[in-house]
């Protein structure tokens, strides 16, 4: 049965060529710096059945999407100017979801391959529990629990964890660190420059968890960059006058903010 679901899951094709968003050259910075709210999406069935999802996708589930709706409440004092996502359905759907809480009517998403999730191979839709055997035993650990515990607790790199589990896939398909950071780095770039061109002040960008740590984990020092992001946790990334600064990294004050609006009125 378990096979059945799986085979119904939007699975991204892993024959896709990325013409990886080129880095634009460097524009005249505008007075005002430029924010990004990047945003992992909302919790999806695969989240919740514990397994593998890089380009493997799946839909949001009702706690999913409800989180997503405290996020857009949240989110409710800034105006934003464009919206990102890549092509992954439960990021369409997540920024969905909090557009309609923003009260944004009419709105472009832009969609930037470079914001997928990792690709993680032969694992995709398998069990999280299991690819993590195999990334300790590359790592020389004793098991996919003292991954999980330094992944946890930040002191584990999601350089090194990422290679470990390139380098542990049999099929090679595994994306390493240094393509997933290449691209998601382009699209940040891509964002910031469009930014610039437009005078636009605040982006909305959803994307996913090891996406977004890659993307940030040599902008910034901060030893949060290392632990896994919570499901529709904002890290929010600020481009002023050449610099480019990370502020906030997997925080969820937003989430309880709108919480505290939206339940009274349930």
């Amino acid at each position: 049965m378990i096979k059945l679901i799986f085979a119904s899951l939007l699975i991204l094709s892993s024959a896709t060529v990325f013409s990886a968003e080129k880095v634009p050259a460097p524009e005249k910075s505008n007075e005002e710096p430029v924010t990004i709210w990047f945003v992992r999406h909302g919790k999806t069935l695969l989240n919740t059945l514990d397994r593998v999802q890089g380009w493997a996708d799946s839909p949001l589930t009702s706690d999913g999407k409800r989180v997503a709706e405290y996020l857009g409440a949240g989110l409710k004092g800034v105006t934003f100017d464009a919206f990102y996502s890549s092509d992954a359905g439960r990021q369409r759907e997540t920024m969905g979801i909090i557009v309609r809480q923003l009260g944004v009517k009419h709105y472009q998403l832009n969609e930037l391959s470079g914001l997928r999730e990792a690709c993680f191979g032969s694992f995709e839709g398998g069990f999280n529990r299991d690819m993590a055997a195999a990334g300790a035993r590359q790592l020389g650990f004793s098991g996919p629990d003292v991954l999980f515990s330094r992944m946890k607790a930040g002191t584990l790199t999601v350089e090194a964890s990422m290679n470990a589990l390139a380098s542990a896939d049999p099929s090679g398909m595994t994306e390493s660190y240094q393509q997933i950071k290449q691209r998601t780095q382009a699209a940040l770039h891509t964002i910031i420059n469009n930014a610039l061109m437009s005078h636009q002040k605040n982006i909305l960008a959803i994307s996913s968890g090891t996406a977004l740590q890659i993307m940030i984990s040599d902008l910034t020092d901060n030893p949060q960059k290392n632990k896994p992001l919570p499901n529709s946790a904002v890290v929010k990334v600020v481009y002023h006058q050449g610099k480019i600064e990370v502020t906030e990294i997997g925080t969820m004050k937003y989430i309880e903010a709108g919480k505290k609006t939206l339940l009274p009125t349930r």
